[in-house]
């Protein structure tokens, strides 16, 4: 259930942080887990109507990004997840969630860290 779910996220970016959650502990599922996927299931039944939406002709060319991180956001090993999306018109063309690799000891330090990401990713769609 698992990767099925994983392979809905190219489509479903709303659901992969909980996705990957349960994709960690999958060598050792217990009932929550199965709770949880259970649960996005019954999520994605009810938003069925929601996606992408990518209009036809745009006007605007400009880039538009976003960035976050929470400060130490994983209990297990105080690392903090951090993530971009980036837009241009109205169109998300990139974005990623993912766990830093390094442990911040101030959320200055993690907020760095995430907009080195998010600059890095801009730098690369202006080329």
């Amino acid at each position: 259930m698992i990767g099925s779910l994983l392979y809905l996220t190219a489509s479903q970016p709303d659901i992969m942080f909980s996705i990957c959650l349960c994709a960690r502990f999958q060598a050792n599922l217990k009932e929550s887990h199965m709770t949880t996927v259970k649960r996005i299931f019954r999520y994605l039944l009810g938003t069925q109507g929601l996606g992408f939406w990518y209009p036809r002709h745009s006007t605007s060319f400009e880039i538009i990004g976003f960035f976050y991180s929470d400060f130490t956001g994983c209990k297990v090993d105080r690392k903090s997840t951090s993530g971009t999306c980036q837009f241009i018109g109205q169109s998300l063309v990139s974005w990623f969630s993912r766990k830093q690799n390094s442990i911040a000891l101030f959320t200055a330090e993690d907020e760095y860290i995430a907009l080195g990401s998010y600059v890095a990713q801009v730098l690369w769609l202006k080329q």
